[in-house]
C-alpha cells in the first residue's frame, strides 16, 4: 500500500459549486475508511475554501485516480488543477 498526497485547487469563483457539493464529497470520502489519513480545505485569507488537500493510501496511483474520478467535487468540475504525489509518512 502506498500513500499519496493530493492537492486540488478550485477554479476561480467556484465557492458555490464547492458548497453545494460538500456533503456529497464528504459522504464519498467515507468510502475510504482507514485509507483516508487526512482531508481538509485550503483556505483564502478570509477563511473561504480555495482547494483541498487529501492524504490517501492506495494500492497504486491508477486505483487512486479511479477513485478520484468519481468524487462529487471532480464530477462537478470544481478543480482547476489536481496534483498527485507519492508521500512518505514519517510521523
Amino acid at each position: 500500500m502506498k500513500t499519496f498526497l493530493i492537492i486540488c485547487r478550485d477554479k476561480k469563483n467556484s465557492l458555490s459549486i464547492r458548497l453545494s457539493n460538500r456533503s456529497y464529497h464528504l459522504d464519498y470520502l467515507q468510502n475510504l475508511k482507514e485509507k483516508l489519513i487526512l482531508a481538509g480545505p485550503l483556505l483564502e485569507s478570509n477563511g473561504d475554501p480555495k482547494g483541498s488537500v487529501l492524504i490517501i493510501m492506495s494500492e497504486n496511483i491508477e486505483k487512486l485516480e479511479e477513485f478520484l474520478k468519481e468524487d462529487p467535487y471532480v464530477k462537478a468540475d470544481l478543480f482547476d488543477s489536481v496534483v498527485i504525489e507519492e508521500f512518505k509518512r514519517v510521523f
